[in-house]
């Protein structure tokens, strides 16, 4: 007579692996859950220490689905690793990312996040740098190439139109980091969503049209641009000399914070 088999145990059966993809918000991290279940008593202790793979939502490719800031998260995920978290010069997302804390109920995280309170008695919340341990002495460089096709119509009279510039769209090549870290919802993903992190792209796009607004939002963040080029082509012309003459341009400015 055959002996019976053992059963497997449920949490064998569902047991995380320990390289774990989420997909939060739209941007894709892969971690490990040691990181995720550093904190036990938070919403992500609990979700991957006390439940099953099963009962968690996932997206279409399987990875595990959280509704929230994607580019956030990665704040939350520096402070699980170590229980430290470094924070850009000029960040300007301090009350979001408390906000994310509470939601994953990071109590101590939360916590430092808070408004300070100086000793006029008045409420700061724009402490920068490092959350926990000394203080980033320097910004994180980078470079961030901003360009733009635009037309223009020369007439009779060789003169610029008006509307020389005529701006369609603002492209933004840079790391994937940086580029949220500037330009955070104001940018369109749309047509690179997945792209990680540390990732570079050259396919993201602001949500305006404005030259300008992008040149304001890079100064403030400590950018200064070191180089600009500029390419015309002529798109149409007749042989009627009253006729206006139709020119399209890609210009590209480079961005640098050293």
């Amino acid at each position: 007579r055959a002996m019976a088999q053992p059963c497997k145990s449920s949490a064998a059966k569902d047991a995380f692996p320990e390289l774990v993809e989420l997909n939060v918000g739209g941007q894709v991290y892969v971690t490990r859950r040691s990181t995720l279940v550093s904190v036990p008593d938070s919403l992500l202790g609990r979700m991957f220490g006390q439940q099953s793979p099963a009962e968690l939502s996932t997206d279409t490719k399987g990875r595990f689905f959280l509704d929230r800031d994607g580019f956030l998260f990665r704040y939350i995920l520096d402070y699980l690793r170590d229980g430290n978290l470094v924070l850009p010069d000029y960040f300007r997302e301090r009350a979001g990312l408390r906000r994310e804390a509470e939601f994953f109920q990071l109590r101590e995280l939360a916590r430092r996040l808070a408004p300070q309170v100086s000793k006029e008695n008045s409420i700061s919340d724009e402490a920068q740098g490092d959350i926990g341990s000394p203080r980033s002495p320097s910004l994180k460089c980078g470079y961030i190439t901003i360009g733009y096709r635009g037309s223009y119509t020369i007439g009779r009279d060789i003169q610029t139109d008006a509307k020389f510039r005529r701006v369609a769209r603002i492209t933004v090549c840079s790391k994937t980091s940086l580029a949220k870290e500037v330009f955070g919802d104001t940018l369109n993903e749309s047509r690179d969503p997945d792209r990680p992190p540390e990732r570079y792209t050259s396919r993201y796009y602001l949500k305006y049209n404005f030259l300008e607004q992008a040149f304001d939002r890079l100064a403030e963040m400590g950018f200064r641009m070191v180089a600009c080029s500029s390419t015309g082509t002529c798109a149409y012309t007749s042989n009627d000399p009253n006729e206006d003459k139709i020119w399209t341009s890609y210009t590209e400015y480079v961005f640098c914070r050293e």
